[in-house]
């Protein structure tokens, strides 16, 4: 697979390991050192602690069917420890930099569409059985069997959306790029800041530290990622205290477009706070049947469990690639622990009341540092640990300021389209569709989906159906399943 450029130049690899943490992670072996694997943990969590402050908006804030809400705090506390406990085991067992924590869509969906027909300990239930499930599918094997199944080329395209898609977070995160409001009267589904114009402090601050990470990494300075966000949050901290910008809404649901989207940046009034972890075990894991019935039940499990895997197999491709990784079919050494360690974690989310815990795509922050190993991993982990203690200064970080982290990472991915053959349209094509759809939809799992159906489809035009493999069929067609599901459930009234 050609590889981009990386912030952080390999060393020649040595296969002389340097003491029994070195051996244990393969640290030299897979061309890093200790510096930059502690370096890029950190980088990787600065690149996504955003999740103990937004998750808590989503899922804590939202209404089940009778009107409870879960409360911000709990679930702050909840998610930090779910996403450092997961982290850390990631990097042990799993022994690769890749963080996980409550996974965006998936809560969303949840809180809009699960907990609303429920109670929130029964949508948690459902949860925990969608994580059971794909545990027995690590188990047994078929998870890995259909990583292996994907044509190397696809993999890469679904590495290079997923650089797109990331870039798309960070741009609309900023507020660079923002939907066009349905009152405009047009057709254009997204534009350049407010009415095509860069208006507003913090999207000046996004823009400053863009220019800024993107010098860094050309310049391959050593932690130009995580300097950029630190650098970056030091001048929205100083921009917000001169201008007083404040956020988007206000308490009251006023709009300010202008203001910081999430987090206003500023030097907490407190440094600790004691975790709320009440929420622990507070799951019902049968109590959906109760509520919506079993046909309900089964197609909601069904769209939590499609997402869920298919989001973690393009995550993973994504950041090996990015990571050198992979071996010259695609394939990562170890999949299976790192896909049984991502099941237990959608377990552990439901049993805590976080959501489903998935890897996260941010880590990629950490691979630019030049993390390769588990060891990134564990000190991601360990910062989500006492995240739990520290949340006022997690709250200074906005996102303003780790986006522009996010867009250069995507960059940095997206140079691996060198490595798709355009030449063969009954691969080039489902590859483009893979790439576009990604952040278009905003949906790993549907960019993936798309492009696995045309795949299948184009090559049975062409008459070449042997080069399918059997589970790309069956994975084709439960993603026709997957996007009929709406469709489905107008059929069968539920």
């Amino acid at each position: 697979m050609t590889e981009g450029p990386r912030t952080t130049p390999s060393p020649p690899r040595s296969t002389r390991p340097v003491g029994a943490l070195d051996r244990y992670f393969e640290i030299t072996a897979r061309g890093s050192t200790l510096s930059r694997e502690v370096r890029g943990g950190v980088a990787t969590f600065f690149a996504m602690s955003y999740i103990v402050v937004l998750n808590p908006l989503i899922v804590g804030t939202a209404k089940d069917a009778t009107g409870t809400t879960l409360g911000v705090a709990p679930v702050a506390s909840a998610t930090a420890l779910v996403a450092g406990v997961m982290t850390i085991l990631m990097g042990v067992v799993g022994r690769y930099p890749f963080a996980l924590a409550a996974g965006l869509g998936l809560n969303a969906f949840l809180a809009s569409a699960v907990a609303t027909q429920m109670t929130w300990a029964d949508a948690m239930g459902l949860i925990v059985l969608e994580g059971l499930i794909i545990t027995i599918l690590v188990l047994t094997g078929l998870r890995t069997a259909v990583f292996n199944a994907v044509p190397p080329q696809l993999k890469t395209a679904i590495s290079v959306g997923i650089g797109l898609f990331i870039a798309m977070i960070g741009f609309v995160d900023a507020g660079f790029i923002r939907r066009v409001p349905d009152e405009a009267g047009t057709t254009t589904p997204v534009q350049l800041g407010i009415d095509g114009n860069l208006a507003g402090w913090p999207v000046f601050v996004f823009a400053i530290g863009l220019l800024l990470t993107a010098a860094l990494v050309a310049r391959r300075v050593k932690g130009a990622i995580l300097l950029g966000i630190i650098s970056t949050t030091v001048l929205a901290i100083i921009v917000e205290a001169l201008t007083h910008t404040g956020p988007s809404t206000g308490d009251d649901g006023s709009s300010n477009p202008r203001g910081w989207s999430l987090v206003v940046p500023a030097l907490p009034e407190k440094v600790l706070g004691v975790p709320d972890l009440g929420l622990v075990g507070q799951f019902n894991l049968l109590g959906s049947l109760e509520n919506v019935g079993i046909v309900a039940v089964l197609l909601l499990v069904f769209t939590l469990l499609l997402v869920d895997f298919f989001d973690t197999m393009g995550t993973v491709v994504g950041l090996g690639a990015e990571a050198d990784l992979l071996d010259r079919s695609g394939k990562l050494s170890g999949i299976g622990r790192v896909f049984f360690i991502d099941s237990l974690a959608a377990v552990s989310g439901g049993a805590a009341s976080t959501s489903s815990n998935t890897t996260y795509i941010e880590s990629a922050a950490g691979i630019g540092e030049g993390a390769r190993t588990g060891l990134a991993s564990v000190v991601t982990g360990v910062l989500f640990l006492l995240a739990m203690f520290f949340t006022p200064l997690i709250s200074t970080v906005p996102f303003e300021a780790a986006s522009p982290a996010l867009v250069v990472i995507g960059f940095l991915m997206l140079t691996q389209i060198r490595g798709i053959d355009f030449s063969d349209y009954g691969l080039a094509i489902p590859a483009f569709l893979t790439i576009v759809v990604m952040p278009f939809s905003y949906s790993i799992s549907a960019g993936i989906g798309v492009g696995f159906i045309t795949y299948v489809f184009i090559r049975s035009v062409q008459k070449r159906t042997r080069e399918i493999h059997p589970l790309m069929w069956v994975v084709s067609a439960l993603f026709v399943l997957y996007f009929c599901v709406e469709p489905l459930k107008e059929l069968l009234g539920v």
